[in-house]
């Protein structure tokens, strides 16, 4: 077991775990304390940060790859040190178990970059798994589910990407009940609509809506 621990090959495994162990720690001073975690959300685009709170009532359109890998392993879900720490604790195992298999098996390591980057994948699975978990035993706040049709006519902000024809980007909108919802427009027409934008929802067709920039300032989120 030293041995495996002290490999060269196994290195980056254990920097992983030790960054885990900081983090966690840093993670339970932030729960004692409150505010660490919040800072660290901050630094999540704004349709992440907020993302979790907004469990609309219907099925919005796919977005991007990117933002869909993100969602499918939790981010913006969970806080994002805790993730971190869940990853780091798996990858790091994860890399270690390879090393020791491959060792038992063929008599020497594999080289530390394709061990990385073998852990890199496999851990990806367990981690979203180990995230779901945790999303179903964590506290979260109570919303309001609503129509898709309830959103029409109400003024978002476009966080997440540029809108244009053909191409959604993500919006925040609010309910009628204050709710924060987090849906898929693009633009009506041939106007681009960038990130920051104040915009209007005009329409909705299964699930992705049609969004013209605000008309009027006293039209507001």
């Amino acid at each position: 077991m030293w041995a495996l621990i002290v490999a060269p090959e196994t290195r980056i495994f254990g920097i992983a775990l030790a960054v885990m162990l900081l983090l966690g720690i840093l993670e339970t001073v932030s729960l004692l304390s409150g505010g660490f975690t919040d800072w660290i959300d901050g630094l999540l685009p704004e349709g992440f940060g907020e993302a979790a709170h907004a469990e609309v009532g219907f099925d919005a359109a796919a977005p991007g790859l990117w933002v869909r890998c993100l969602s499918w392993l939790y981010v913006g879900k969970l806080p994002l040190l805790m993730l971190t720490v869940v990853f780091l604790a798996v990858y790091g195992l994860a890399g270690y178990s390879i090393q020791a298999a491959f060792r038992t098996f063929s008599g020497f390591y594999l080289n530390m970059w394709l061990a990385a980057a073998v852990a890199w994948f496999a851990a990806l699975l367990p981690v979203r798994w180990t995230a779901a978990g945790l999303y179903r035993i964590l506290p979260k706040d109570e919303t309001t589910a609503v129509f898709s049709s309830d959103l029409v006519g109400r003024v978002g902000v476009v966080v997440l990407g540029t809108a244009a024809a053909g191409s959604p980007a993500q919006v925040r909108v609010r309910d009628a009940f204050g709710q924060q919802h987090y849906v898929m427009a693009e633009a009506d027409g041939n106007d681009t609509l960038p990130q920051g934008s104040a915009v209007l929802l005009v329409s909705e067709r299964q699930g992705c809506f049609k969004a013209i920039a605000n008309p009027s300032g006293s039209l507001v989120d």
